[in-house]
């Protein structure tokens, strides 16, 4: 038998393979130890040396052809073989397995995306940053003096000092407010300015209102005309549309904060009845955030002119307010990963946060 009746033999049976075992089978009984090519490469040997040569050179090629035709085959089977393993084993994900163990969103998440709704149905688009900034960032361009006690280290996570670096160049932190974020809008645009941002920031401490590492929302507004009363609206229509109140008593007191002049307090009516708290008309009242126009230096400090433009800005921690919305009494227990909790505070995930439904 010629070497061409044999690759024909082989291709027939290579191309009659219906899966990798039979294949395999083939591989073996052409190019195993004891194959049929493999017997014929061993009887080069027994020939003179130009038949060997003239040899070689045909059942090389009968190997190499067999060898092709094997791969190319195997590979047609391997994608079969997957093909069919992927029908068999697909998941049907749009479907609950498990009813009773469904995903929820979690309130943090949930609480953000409600922000989100509520300041871009006012115009604010988001503005996002690093977590770890410089001192000039988090604390110098926001006004805060050198020796600040915010800056000290019971507050604020310090990095190692960058090597070669001096100054506020040098010094490395956790961002303690999303307010650098706020800076790096205005150092990267041109105002006028609507920019809102959320985030996680870090102080070192830890109670049952206090985590070392939290969320802020803060939003900002600079242009040329912005005033305390476009603030004081602003705020109020956000309150009014977050905690589902419509005319929500406010009110703001004097305060301080080193990046805002003249700086206040906001609070929201509320009762607290028999151990209760209900946010609305009542008798007293809760904080729920601070505020304040731009401090002139801060404006300054990005290249701003602060004879031309103006604005105001605020800030809030989103664990406090979805703690006030959704009745949750202990901060810690946001970041537990506790299943049983996550069921019990966690929100649909289909149900997205939507003015135009009330939802």
């Amino acid at each position: 038998m010629n070497t061409a009746e044999i690759e024909q033999e082989f291709t027939q049976k290579i191309d009659a393979a219906n899966d990798l075992g039979s294949l395999d089978t083939i591989r073996v009984e052409a190019l195993g130890k004891k194959g049929r090519i493999t017997e014929l490469m061993k009887g080069l040997g027994k020939l003179d040396p130009d038949q060997r040569k003239e040899q070689a050179v045909v059942f090389n090629d009968l190997k190499n052809g067999v060898m092709a035709k094997l791969e190319s085959r195997q590979s047609i089977l391997k994608k079969a073989a997957m093909a069919e393993r992927l029908k068999a084993e697909k998941i049907d994900i749009t479907l609950d397995v498990r009813p009773e163990r469904k995903g929820t969103i979690h309130p943090i998440t949930q609480t953000m995306d409600e922000m989100i709704a509520i300041f871009a149905d006012m115009g604010f688009s988001i503005h996002d940053g690093p977590d770890i900034e410089d001192d000039f960032h988090n604390f110098t361009a926001l006004n805060f003096p050198p020796k600040h006690p915010a800056r000290e280290m019971h507050d604020t996570f310090y990095l190692p000092d960058v090597e070669g670096a001096e100054g506020d160049a040098a010094k490395r932190l956790l961002r303690t407010h999303t307010s650098t974020c706020q800076i790096r809008a205005m150092l990267d645009q041109k105002p006028p300015l609507r920019k809102i941002v959320m985030g996680r920031t870090y102080r070192s401490d830890y109670d049952i209102t206090h985590t070392p590492m939290f969320h802020q929302l803060e939003g900002m507004v600079i242009d040329k005309e912005t005033n305390m009363g476009h603030l004081k609206g602003c705020l109020k229509t956000f309150c009014e549309k977050f905690f589902g109140v419509e005319d929500l008593p406010v009110r703001f007191r004097p305060s301080f904060f080193p990046f805002t002049e003249p700086s206040a307090e906001m609070d929201i009516g509320c009762s607290r009845s028999k151990g209760a708290l209900k946010i609305g008309a009542g008798d007293d009242w809760l904080e729920i955030l601070g505020c304040g126009m731009v401090h002139p230096n801060v404006l300054k400090n990005v290249g701003i002119d602060p004879d031309v433009y103006q604005g105001f800005a605020f800030g809030m921690g989103i664990e406090r307010v979805a703690m006030l919305k959704y009745g949750i009494p202990d901060l810690r227990t946001f970041f537990e990963g506790d299943t049983r909790w996550n069921a019990h505070y966690g929100h649909d995930p289909l149900n997205k946060p939507n003015l135009a439904t009330g939802s």
